[in-house]
């Protein structure tokens, strides 16, 4: 088999830019490639990452999480983001655009929204 592996996670929204601006400055990432309805930003040299892309979609709808009602635009995935301090790192997210989550689920990590709706969670990591 030759060479396979994931390079990139590729997120719809209702404003490419917008949302790739937001992960870049939660990141610290870097914006590698852009085109009107497309930006790729990914880590800067010499860190690890993964990249994420960021595509236009005049359709977009807003996944709900949790699902409450049939028919309800479902999440497919969500970005875990590992940070050391989880309350100072929420406190930025929303600075920077997200917001709170009103569903908690762990005392460890903390689940906010971006500016399109898409669920992301900061989390630490705890003994065990």
């Amino acid at each position: 088999m030759g060479r396979t592996g994931v390079s990139t996670v590729v997120l719809d929204a209702h404003d490419a830019h917008e949302l790739a601006g937001f992960y870049r400055r939660l990141l610290g990432y870097e914006i590698r490639r852009e085109e009107p309805d497309w930006v790729l930003i990914g880590p800067p040299p010499g860190t690890e990452g993964v990249s994420l892309a960021f595509e236009t979609e005049r359709a977009y709808v807003p996944p709900v999480w949790p699902t409450r009602l049939p028919g309800d635009q479902q999440m497919m995935l969500h970005l875990d983001i590992e940070v050391d301090d989880p309350e100072g790192e929420t406190a930025r997210a929303v600075a920077e655009g997200a917001r709170l989550h009103e569903h908690q689920p762990q005392d460890d990590v903390r689940v906010l929204l971006d500016p399109s709706g898409h669920p992301f969670c900061l989390w630490v990591e705890t003994p065990g």
